[in-house]
């Protein structure tokens, strides 16, 4: 049974009883070049987990106001989207937004190492909810809008 690729889809309230606050921003992944001799160009990575979407990775640091100790409270989610996520409402304090994760998509991991060992999450969003910076819009059809020009 192949269940180390299977990503699971829960409800946003199911995950995340008391919700999620980003602390800071959200930035981009960039791609990891392992050659020194190598330009110094930052590359954001591309989905290629999950649904291969292909789209731009982003990464956000949440804590969990319901994690059950200190050590689980903090960690990152990815999001998968062609723009940057933006949360829809203010800052609670200087940088803790509360957020809603939408496209919620979690799958199990191994963290830790040697005898210390435990189940930890990797976690991905398609987006935030009420986001209005077009991360969850289908970019327009260049072709629709001569279309209805000419009409």
């Amino acid at each position: 049974m192949a269940l180390k690729d299977v990503w699971f889809a829960p409800a946003f309230r199911e995950a995340f009883p008391k919700g999620l606050f980003l602390l800071g921003d959200i930035e981009p992944v960039t791609e990891f070049n392992r050659d020194r001799n190598a330009p110094k160009i930052q590359k954001q990575e591309l989905d290629a987990d999950g649904n291969g979407t292909g789209r731009r990775l982003w990464k956000g640091t949440v804590t969990d106001p319901d994690a059950a100790n200190a050590k689980n409270a903090s960690y990152d989610v990815i999001f998968a989207s062609p723009v940057q996520p933006v949360p829809a409402v203010a800052e609670i304090v200087p940088g803790m937004t509360p957020i809603e994760l939408e496209g919620l998509e979690i799958k199990p991991k191994i963290q830790g190492s040697g005898e210390f060992k435990s189940i930890g999450w990797s976690i991905r969003a398609t987006g935030i909810k009420g986001d209005t910076s077009g991360s969850k819009q289908v970019p327009a059809d260049p072709g629709a809008s001569r279309q209805s020009k000419a009409a």
